[in-house]
């Protein structure tokens, strides 16, 4: 009996012991449940890809890395538009991945900043949106096809006006309109694919634009659409109409 006091004791004083601990231990605050933000999931993204496969890799174009990033995420691109029509613009630089290792990747970095300061300023003069970009590789969004064509022509200008200014780089460009492009919708994925599509099709210094994109623009001074490419997509059926933009001065 004595033997089971004192254990009974001992217990109960250890219990007091670890209450003791736990209460004069700092309280570490729980990270809420669900997504990071934006910019911690970017920065981790980033860093992966740095410690994978180094620096000429984490800048070079991404326009799949962007059209999947769009899907998964769903920003909601409707909002841009009355009548729910959003036109996606993609955008990359040919041929970045040689263009890195004949520049070297500092200057490479400094003409990826100021190529990304060309777009942000063309796209907010054009009443625009970014919704992603990496390295050399833009996602746009415009509420009117007539913006985001103007937006485009205007980057194409002042690369092909001046290119010892920058390096003589070589920007590929598409254009594409969904009419259900909206969040929480399927066929935002779909439209987004096709405007990426595009966009892979085009040359260094081209627009190309879908044939709905030709359909609901008007005439436009300096700017002509030229005659159609039937042309097949990754992924899609059938065959597809695309069309050259040609800019004037």
């Amino acid at each position: 009996m004595i033997l089971l006091i004192v254990t009974s004791r001992k217990l109960s004083d250890a219990r007091r012991r670890l209450e003791r601990a736990r209460r004069d231990r700092p309280t570490r605050r729980r990270r809420p449940r669900g997504l990071a933000p934006f910019a911690i999931r970017k920065t981790w993204r980033t860093a992966e890809m740095l410690r994978a496969k180094g620096i000429g890799a984490t800048v070079r174009n991404s326009i799949e890395d962007l059209a999947g990033w769009a899907s998964v995420e769903r920003p909601d691109l409707a909002r841009l538009a009355a009548n729910g029509n959003v036109v996606v613009v993609f955008s990359d630089i040919e041929g970045s991945t040689e263009r890195n290792e004949a520049l070297g990747d500092r200057e490479w970095v400094k003409l990826l900043q100021r190529h990304e300061q060309l777009v942000r300023s063309s796209v907010d003069e054009h009443r625009g949106h970014v919704v992603k970009n990496q390295g050399d590789g833009f996602m746009l969004a415009f509420g009117d096809p007539e913006n985001a064509l103007r937006c485009c022509a205007d980057v194409q200008r002042e690369l092909a006006g001046n290119p010892d200014r920058w390096q003589d780089i070589k920007v590929r460009m598409g254009i594409h309109m969904g009419s259900s492009v909206r969040r929480g919708d399927d066929l935002f994925g779909l439209n987004v694919a096709m405007a990426a599509r595009i966009a892979g099709h085009a040359d260094g210094g081209e627009i190309l634009i879908s044939a709905v994109v030709r359909d609901a623009i008007g005439p436009a001074d300096g700017i002509a659409v030229e005659g159609a490419e039937v042309v097949e997509f990754k992924g899609f059926s059938g065959t597809y109409e695309v069309f050259p933009v040609a800019l004037g001065a």
